[in-house]
């Protein structure tokens, strides 16, 4: 049986089982296969990550900076929560709780790597994303793009990236989810275990110093310039690519 699923309907005739608890068949939930998980079901956590891969692997790239790190953070993260999933109590929705797992545990190799010098990032770093809220590059399906556009393209997403690098662990991580994830304002607050306030105080300082940075790298203007304060509604802290998948 399917991790988390509910029995089929074991009467004839289509109608639902009349075991107690019996419900029509329907795919398990965040908290069904989380319930399961606890209860000794081998599969349910691998199904639950596998339906919230994309995003928590797009979510520890960008707080990460690289693909290696980023495989390294998601780990500690996926780990802590299959270890600590009988602690969850339903305060607040599983895929919150993951994100806040996965995410802690990016901080805590940001700031253990504090002392370091940050490596380079990598320039084929748009080539391990695949999913995000926002993006700026080409979508499927567009017309291609002028050669020198692409060159411009590249280069700004270059300088953006590398100024994010350069962020406060805790800005970055609200950028991130804020302006590059596209979460609501109060989602980030519990994902952080933060005051709504403090997450928009994070985004207000890193999209002024990321709006710094940019200008001194001659990107003042551009589309992919951040401004700095608060930005209207819809607008943000643009991925300079479209963001791909995590390595297979």
């Amino acid at each position: 049986m399917t991790p988390g699923r509910v029995p089929p309907d074991g009467e004839p005739g289509g109608e639902p089982s009349s075991e107690p608890g019996g419900e029509p068949n329907r795919e398990p939930s965040d908290a069904d296969l989380l319930r399961a998980h606890v209860a000794g079901d081998a599969e349910a956590f691998g199904v639950l990550f596998t339906r919230h891969r994309d995003r928590l692997w797009a979510v520890a790239l960008r707080t990460m900076g690289n693909p290696e790190d980023a495989a390294d953070g998601l780990q500690d993260g996926l780990v802590a929560a299959y270890r600590r999933a009988g602690s969850f109590r339903g305060e607040a929705a599983v895929t919150t709780w993951l994100h806040r797992v996965v995410v802690n545990a990016c901080l805590d190799r940001l700031r253990a790597a504090r002392s370091r010098r940050a490596d380079p990032l990598p320039d084929d770093l748009a080539e391990y994303e695949r999913r995000g809220v926002v993006a700026t590059g080409p979508t499927p399906g567009a017309e291609a793009t002028d050669p020198a556009e692409a060159v411009v393209a590249g280069d700004r997403r270059g300088a953006v990236l590398a100024a994010l690098a350069t962020l406060p662990a805790d800005q970055r991580a609200a950028l991130v989810l804020v302006d590059m994830e596209g979460y609501p304002v109060s989602e980030v607050a519990a994902i952080l275990g933060c005051a709504v306030g403090t997450v928009k105080s994070r985004c207000s300082r890193g999209r002024t110093r990321l709006a710094r940075l940019l200008d001194l790298e001659g990107y003042a203007g551009d589309r992919g310039h951040v401004p700095s304060g608060n930005p209207p509604p819809g607008s943000s802290v643009r991925s300079p690519e479209s963001p791909r998948g995590p390595p297979a």
